[in-house]
């Protein structure tokens, strides 16, 4: 049990004439529509008082932060949108089931006749929250047990235990959120975790057990993600027809590393984008912190999206990334990129292309792929504004090249042989889209460019996943 209480926060009085309006639960206006919001908007008002109703284990501070706008506002209409946006930041911290805004005319003996008073009516989360739920990865499913223990000490961090039991993937782990108070983008977390993976492509299991340390915070335009990741990897061959490349690789292995993320998304969408654009940057050093692992990696991603005529959206991808071993020892099998399949290039089977070994793929330590794609609206639009727009078909181009460098040939050497035995390949099919969480694919794919050992899905193809080139 807890204490309900108000908060309110009162600004330095201005003058201005005489306006008065009530609201409930307000979305954000647009003051070109009614004649009669451009004469209000107009109108001075100053917020007096904005109150807080519905605050139990929250520390008032945390919040603030988060309405501090509210008392810019100069008028009606401009109170209305900065109380909305409140309303949205308030929500945003995930402390809160419900919040809606009330704004009144100012009362008692120092009210302002311009004077407004916005009161926010939040209702808390509970101390302890479960869930349950399917989550759908790069083309595998998962269920997802979950305990959340949000608003922990009252400044909106959050302790997460989660259970998820895979068709290829187990893992659990513990961790815990916390954001800077009035920057939600700036926050750190810490991660515990066990995570048990099988490779069929590879022959290969993997048990890792790690603990992880986050600190996310934007610059400009980006947001930037500095990590460190502590892992005893533990690898083991999942068949016994497994090659000897395979059995060489396994054992037990600690890594160390320091990675650096940045991300620019202007996408509308992250599933199925009608416009913007997305740069992925990521860099990882293991070994100078200890472990056995030594390598550099870095990887990339782009896509840029265009609307074009009639309701189609032209798409272009680029990934990339070099994996460069650091000292005598090679890298792990662990560590290399892999490609291929139905989320990145279509008509192979997943994961099964480049270097391999008696059937058992090996990853390689550079790759590059590109797609191009051609969204169009089903020709029989059904529903159309509503079921139907879940629905889109596509026309794809992708080709890439995974391989092993020798780094001792140089640049060129290196750009020549990603170029030599491109694979590629081009088809149609349907994308289904599930919320802004992942999508489904049934693609009719003509695989080219086929080199000895990739194994081939020629035809009908079926992808899910949350990234796809």
């Amino acid at each position: 049990a807890h204490t309900v209480h108000s908060t309110s926060l009162d600004p330095l009085p201005m003058q201005g004439p005489e306006l008065g309006v009530q609201a409930d639960d307000i979305e954000a206006p647009d003051i070109e529509q009614e004649p009669k919001q451009e004469v209000l908007e107009n109108k001075d008002v100053v917020v007096q008082r904005v109150h807080i109703d519905g605050l139990g284990r929250t520390k008032d501070d945390v919040l603030t932060y988060e309405i501090a706008g509210v008392f810019r506002a100069k008028n009606l209409i401009d109170v209305m949108r900065k109380s909305h946006e409140a309303r949205q930041k308030l929500l945003r911290l995930g402390i809160f089931r419900k919040v809606e805004v009330v704004i009144d005319t100012s009362r008692g003996i120092d009210a302002l006749p311009n004077g407004l008073d916005v009161t926010f009516e939040v209702t808390e989360l509970r101390r302890m929250t479960g869930s349950y739920n399917t989550m759908v990865g790069n083309n595998e499913g998962s269920m997802v047990l979950g305990l959340k223990l949000p608003n922990v000490f009252g400044r909106a961090e959050k302790m997460t235990f989660q259970f998820s039991y895979g068709t290829k993937e187990t893992s659990y782990g513990l961790s815990f959120f916390k954001p800077q108070p009035g920057h939600f983008e700036r926050n750190i977390s810490l991660n515990v975790y066990k995570v048990t993976g099988q490779f069929p492509w590879s022959s290969l299991r993997e048990t890792d057990r790690g603990i992880s340390t986050e600190l996310s915070f934007p610059v400009w335009k980006t947001s930037q993600t500095l990590k460190w990741e502590g892992v005893w990897r533990e690898l083991g061959c999942l068949a016994r027809t497994a090659s000897f490349a395979v059995r060489e690789e396994s054992g037990h292995s600690l890594k160390s590393s320091l990675s650096h993320s940045m991300v620019i998304d202007t996408r509308n969408s992250s599933i199925l984008p009608r416009k913007g654009g997305l740069l992925k940057i990521h860099q990882e050093l293991a070994g100078y912190t200890g472990g056995d692992a030594s390598f550099l990696k870095e990887d990339f991603e782009i896509q840029l999206n265009k609307t074009l005529f009639w309701d189609s959206v032209l798409s272009a991808s680029l990934w990339g990334g070099l994996l460069l071993p650091i000292g005598d020892k090679p890298t792990s099998i662990a560590d290399r990129f892999y490609l291929g399949g139905p989320t990145s290039i279509r008509g192979f089977s997943m994961y099964s292309m480049g270097p391999q070994s008696e059937g058992d793929y090996l990853g390689g330590e550079g790759y590059w792929a590109g797609g191009l794609h051609l969204y169009t609206p089903l020709p029989f639009r059904p529903g159309r504004g509503g079921f139907g727009d879940l629905f889109r078909t596509h026309f794809f181009l992708n080709a890439g090249n995974l391989c092993n460098l020798n780094y001792g040939e140089g640049p060129k050497a290196h750009l020549k042989k990603l170029a030599e035995c491109i694979r590629w390949s081009y088809g149609l099919g349907i994308v289904l889209r599930l919320g802004n969480i992942a999508r489904l694919e049934l693609n009719y794919c003509i695989p080219m460019g086929v080199q000895s050992g990739d194994r081939i899905c020629d035809g009908v193809q079926f992808g899910a996943g949350i990234r796809f080139l």
